[in-house]
């Protein structure tokens, strides 16, 4: 016998496609619970540890006017923002992905991302440009680039605490401190979850439960289990709650798996870093300005081609290229031609970095590194430098080396003008790629006969499909918004 459902929709989880979730499923007349694993000062999963950029196609300033309703009229006289279109939007997909991502769950992603941020604006979610990380000022005009121009107010803390807010005076109910562990099956639907509350399980009984708790990045063996050897090696750079719990759940009652499960997002973050992200700290933590400098590893050598792209579409990938270094490590290095150009993260106090007034009084500051190498390696770099080509820091301006193993493609100056700075980073992984097989027309989750399970849907981090050995930078946001906002609808009303 079914016992009488207690809500109409469980949201597992409280980041944002938790809360898209659940917003969604409320306004289209459920009555919703959710549930964060993580007790209220720690809650908001990896939201609550980001920047807050979300990437979405617009046309130009009025599209962008309806988003941000309260640009001023000095924003856009110095601004130009330039547009990303669709097209665009898609291009970038595929391209980092290489073509791997899922074509259904890309197009849902990209032609709802700008009706979904004119969503987030109509229930009161604030957003602003993102001035300093993504636009320089050149002549007197400020120029976005790489398709990331807005970002929440007040950054992922902001956001999560807006969409908290709305929550509450929704009639939504947050229990804390309250861990899914299972999913109640009868054999034909899900019928709601069994928790663990101050060490006392319950059993809370729904129409419909819709996962949004996260990927297993901060679970260690499943990161050696999938990922591979060494990764148990990495830092994470956000919340230590998500270790897998809603896939392994879901799993368990027949799930069907997707995506790249040796695949995440992992970047260059501070090597001295906690084994877990701080909120203190957010994403202070991270290291993004190594477009115009150069990296080398232990050996003194550099690895990756610095400039091969804006940083938005290199950054999620060269976290593994570093831990796939001698002792996990690398040194970014700079000199006082590009040191304006720098994020706020190199300006914080938790910070690992090296200063000189010589290259030679710096690469002996380089702890862990062939010191002598370094340096033979950057006077190498040096001598390849184009010194004809401008150097632009807001456009891909061809400024390259030449006749290096590892030319740098863009952004290359030669590094000679002190003093000089060094930043020691580790890598830090922010989501893992793998997770749940869901239905692209309402994210209900599929079984291993790739049959829909009844009463069960997904989104955010644990949706496998999307993401494929890199990610444009931003997306995360914009998934989670996307399609959390189509689970929430398809848990209040399933069949439409």
């Amino acid at each position: 016998m079914n016992l009488l459902p207690n809500w109409d929709v469980v949201v597992v989880g409280a980041g944002n496609a938790a809360f898209s979730a659940a917003l969604s499923a409320q306004e289209n007349g459920a009555s919703v619970l959710m549930l964060e694993r993580a007790p209220k000062d720690e809650d908001g999963g990896n939201s609550r540890f980001t920047a807050g950029a979300i990437r979405f196609a617009y046309r130009g300033l009025d599209d962008l006017r309806a988003v941000m309703p309260d640009l001023s009229a000095d924003e856009i006289a110095t601004t130009d923002f330039g547009s990303y279109d669709e097209s665009q939007f898609f291009d970038d997909m595929f391209r980092v992905t290489n073509f791997r991502t899922d074509p259904d769950l890309c197009e849902t992603l990209v032609t709802k991302s700008f009706e979904t941020m004119r969503w987030f604006q109509e229930l009161g979610i604030r957003f602003v440009p993102i001035y300093g990380r993504q636009a320089f000022k050149s002549n007197g005009r400020f120029k976005f680039w790489g398709g990331l121009t807005v970002e929440a107010w007040g950054g992922g803390p902001g956001l999560v605490d807006r969409q908290t807010e709305i929550a509450g005076k929704r009639g939504i109910e947050i229990r804390y401190a309250t861990r899914a562990v299972s999913l109640i099956y009868d054999g034909d639907a899900v019928r709601g979850v069994r928790v663990k509350h101050n060490g006392a399980y319950e059993d809370i009984h729904a129409k419909s439960v819709v996962l949004a708790c996260g990927g297993f990045q901060s679970n260690t063996e499943w990161r050696s289990r999938y990922l591979g050897a060494g990764w148990e090696l990495a830092k994470v750079r956000g919340t230590r709650f998500n270790t897998g719990d809603g896939i392994r759940m879901a799993i368990d009652i027949g799930a069907s798996t997707s995506g790249n499960w040796s695949g995440c997002h992992a970047v260059g973050w501070d090597f001295n870093a906690p084994e877990f992200g701080d909120l203190a700290v957010g994403d202070g933590f991270q290291k993004h300005s190594y477009p115009f400098g150069i990296m080398v590893n232990a050996k003194g050598e550099r690895f990756v081609d610095e400039g091969l792209d804006f940083r938005n579409y290199t950054y999620a990938k060269y976290g593994r290229a570093i831990l796939e270094q001698p002792g996990q490590l690398a040194w970014q290095i700079f000199d006082s031609k590009v040191v304006h150009l720098l994020r706020d993260e190199y300006r914080t106090r938790n910070v690992t970095k090296v200063t000189a007034n010589t290259l030679e009084e710096l690469c002996a500051k380089l702890e862990g590194v062939d010191q002598a190498n370094a340096l033979k390696e950057i006077n190498k770099y040096n001598e390849s430098v184009d010194t004809v080509t401008k150097f632009d820091a807001n456009i891909k301006d061809g400024k390259s080396t030449s006749g290096l193993p590892v030319n740098k493609t863009n952004w290359a100056n030669r590094i000679d003008e002190g003093p000089f700075e060094a930043y020691q980073v580790g890598c830090g992984i922010t989501f893992t790629f793998g997770g749940l097989r869901v239905d692209p027309k309402n994210m209900q989750v599929m079984d291993t006969d790739l049959n829909p399970i009844p009463g069960l849907y997904t989104a955010g981090e644990m949706m496998g499909g999307l993401f494929f050995f890199n990610y444009p930078g931003g997306t995360g946001l914009m998934s989670g918004a996307v399609f959390g906002r189509l689970a929430g609808h398809s848990a209040a009303k399933p069949g439409e």
